[in-house]
């Protein structure tokens, strides 16, 4: 956990769970510390993680685009997607038809 807290590179972040073991791309803590450091490591955390509104939560709070990986009910969910889309304004083309449609 602390290796994945740490981790840099050139640009301040670099991908930790793609070179992760299945079991510590399900690891919760550690998923959760990856992708609030680099959203888009929800790519590989695992479909349950994947599922997990706090992990999606963080992950789109710190890149929108992480909304592309988040699962299918989470890209429906309307909290999710409008901090996604305030994070990155194309997230929308990643979520569900339901946000979409709202009017508010």
């Amino acid at each position: 956990l602390a290796a994945v807290r740490a981790r840099n590179s050139e640009n301040g972040h670099s991908k930790v769970l793609k070179y992760a073991s299945e079991e510590l791309r399900g690891d919760r803590d550690v998923v959760l510390a990856a992708v609030q450091r680099l959203g888009t490591e929800l790519e590989h955390a695992s479909e349950e993680l994947r599922a997990d509104k706090d992990i999606v939560w963080e992950a789109v709070k710190q890149e929108g685009s992480a909304l592309m990986w988040a699962s299918r009910n989470l890209r429906s969910d309307r909290d999710i997607v409008v901090e996604a889309v305030m994070q990155n304004g194309s997230a929308l083309q990643s979520a569900s038809e339901d946000p979409r449609a709202d009017d508010d």
